[in-house]
């Protein structure tokens, strides 16, 4: 199911640390949280046009959440909460810090409708949250995650890769450790140096070196897959786009269509490890239309790194084809997954 929501941003408010890597006013677009009479006025001109559709969340996101001076959180929660019900939004989603989560705060929680929780977890190293001047615990992530779950919310958790102190190896760890959490959905965030923040100093002092866009896509890539594996949805894969951000970039790893970059890299890897059982040449194959542009890749890139290694492919639409099937016609053996042969 398709994840959607009406967002709002509370840039830094109640975050009681400076993150390395931090700049929620670029992150979000905006410096100032918004007003309660800002929430209703918004959601009152987009509740026509989720009436008709399902899981349709509002979301409360940027600094954290339940830190923020508790007037003003509950001012929020209580301009929202009307707005929830039959024909009108699924619920409130907010997110906060792992170790900004108590039972007093769910219990405020659940009163104005909140249905779901995410913990910007970021690492389950405790070297690389100290180094990125977190201010929590891997054993905060876990702790909280517990509460929020006993308490019936949906659990979300987020994670990123390439943060200073950091290596792949240590991003698939904080992968399986925040697995093993059972949350119900995922984001991950590659690590983008921001003019202004600690690993920009760090970027230009030559202390931290942030992996490329190239190294980040295989990576997340594979994170995709994984979590995919353990029924957990990813529904988001690196920063919003906006112009913002984008004229606040010194490096890392960032890319307004990043998700499917790496959708496209899975696609790639399945693609080649097929054709590698037949001999180079052309062949035809065959998706769901919907599919196309991620099996050709962002700027052809897939069918360019396969033509190099011999294999000269032309796509074709598929309507018969399901999202997840593929079929490649013209090898010595016939090659395919699911039920397309």
């Amino acid at each position: 199911m398709k994840h959607a929501n009406i967002a709002f941003f509370v840039p830094h408010a109640g975050c009681p640390h400076q993150c390395s890597f931090c700049d929620q006013r670029a992150i979000s677009g905006q410096a100032q949280p918004p007003s309660p009479e800002e929430v209703k006025k918004t959601l009152l001109e987009a509740l026509p046009a989720v009436q008709n559709r399902t899981e349709t969340e509002i979301a409360f996101f940027g600094g954290s959440f339940t830190a923020i001076e508790r007037r003003t959180m509950i001012s929020l929660l209580e301009a929202a909460a009307p707005f929830v019900g039959p024909d009108r939004f699924s619920g409130i989603r907010i997110s906060t810090r792992p170790d900004a989560v108590d039972l007093e705060i769910l219990s405020i929680l659940r009163t104005y409708h909140v249905t779901s929780v995410e913990l910007g977890a970021q690492s389950m190293d405790d070297r690389v949250l100290t180094a990125n001047r977190r201010g929590h615990t891997a054993g905060d992530v876990r702790r909280a995650s517990r509460l929020i779950q006993k308490s019936g919310f949906s659990l979300g958790l987020q994670m990123m890769t390439g943060l200073y102190q950091d290596t792949d190896a240590g991003a698939w760890q904080t992968a399986q450790e925040l697995a093993r959490l059972r949350p119900d959905t995922m984001r991950i965030y590659p690590t983008v140096v921001l003019r202004g923040t600690e690993l920009a100093r760090r970027f230009q002092d030559g202390s931290y070196h942030p992996p490329t866009l190239e190294k980040t896509i295989p990576l997340c890539a594979h994170l995709l897959r994984y979590f995919a594996l353990h029924d957990i949805q990813v529904i988001r894969l690196g920063l919003h786009a906006n112009r913002e951000i984008e004229g606040k970039i010194l490096g890392g790893a960032y890319h307004p269509a990043l998700r499917e970059l790496c959708e496209g890299e899975l696609l790639y890897s399945e693609m080649r490890d097929l054709l590698r059982a037949s001999e180079p040449g052309s062949y035809q194959v065959s998706v769901h239309p919907s599919m196309i542009s991620r099996i050709i890749g962002h700027g052809r890139r897939n069918v360019t790194r396969l033509q190099a290694l011999g294999y000269r492919l032309s796509v074709r639409p598929d309507a018969a084809l399901s999202v997840s099937d593929l079929k490649i016609q013209g090898a010595q053996s016939a090659a395919g997954r699911g039920a397309a042969r």
